[in-house]
């Protein structure tokens, strides 16, 4: 998690002196600081001792493990850690991968919530910015190509500078070789697709998966004629979607224009 490199560069310790610290292999080590594992409780307690934290990182842990990930998306984000191409229709919001942290954190604390909870929030946020990292990650990023409602550009952030930050966040991420970013237009009318979004993933044994979610429930899917059918869904709105040259132009219009 970001947090971890945050607290090694303050420790001024290079990944080898702490592989020798905390006596975990340094690759393992950095696959933490890079999002791609949780790791375990005792990972946790021994680089609290290691960064004197406290119980700092266990509390994270325990958070992670236990409020971060609910039941129904668990399945689907082991799924999604080791997806060699994703594919998403995302309406309403900009996806999760995608979100600038001003963006997350505008969207996660508009629900409602008790002071209790910020500590929760602090943690999903954190979480969610370290899973970015599997898109720059130099061992097999996956590719992610994202269909974007144009309903996500209508709800902008209060802060307009914020939000010219989340669409100029969009513009560069899709200059990565394995990131394309399409968006569908409103004048496009009707689909099958209008009712969630739907994320599907070709994994490294060759199988395939789907993530339909709404508002406030997900299902993951794995048999396979459910996640043909739902393919076919998605190959129909990204027909219909502008290309991707056409879409980043789209997006640099909405910041002119602003």
């Amino acid at each position: 998690m970001n947090e971890l490199a945050t607290l090694r560069a303050e420790a001024k310790l290079s990944l080898g002196e702490l592989s020798e610290r905390a006596r975990y292999d340094r690759s393992y080590l950095n696959r933490l600081e890079r999002g791609e594992r949780i790791g375990d409780l005792e990972t946790a307690k021994r680089l609290d001792e290691v960064y004197g934290t406290g119980r700092g990182l266990q509390n994270l842990w325990a958070l992670a493990k236990d409020d971060i990930h609910p039941t129904r998306n668990q399945r689907y984000m082991e799924l999604e850690d080791v997806a060699r191409i994703i594919h998403k229709y995302v309406q309403q919001v900009i996806p999760g991968l995608l979100q600038t942290e001003e963006y997350t954190r505008e969207l996660m604390w508009s629900a409602p919530h008790r002071p209790a909870e910020e500590e929760i929030l602090e943690a999903r946020l954190a979480l969610r910015m370290s899973r970015q990292q599997m898109l720059r990650r130099e061992d097999h990023p996956p590719y992610l190509r994202v269909v974007l409602d144009e309903s996500a550009f209508g709800r902008r952030l209060k802060d307009g500078d914020a939000w010219d930050r989340q669409l100029q966040r969009l513009l560069d991420d899709a200059q990565l070789p394995n990131i394309t970013v399409q968006v569908l237009p409103l004048s496009t009318g009707l689909h099958n697709l209008m009712a969630g979004s739907l994320s599907l993933l070709w994994l490294p044994d060759g199988t395939s998966a789907a993530y339909l979610e709404g508002n406030r429930a997900g299902e993951t899917i794995e048999e396979p004629s459910d996640v043909e059918e739902l393919r076919v869904s998605y190959d129909e709105v990204s027909a219909r979607a502008l290309s991707p040259l056409d879409s980043l132009e789209f997006i640099r219009r909405l910041m002119k224009d602003r």
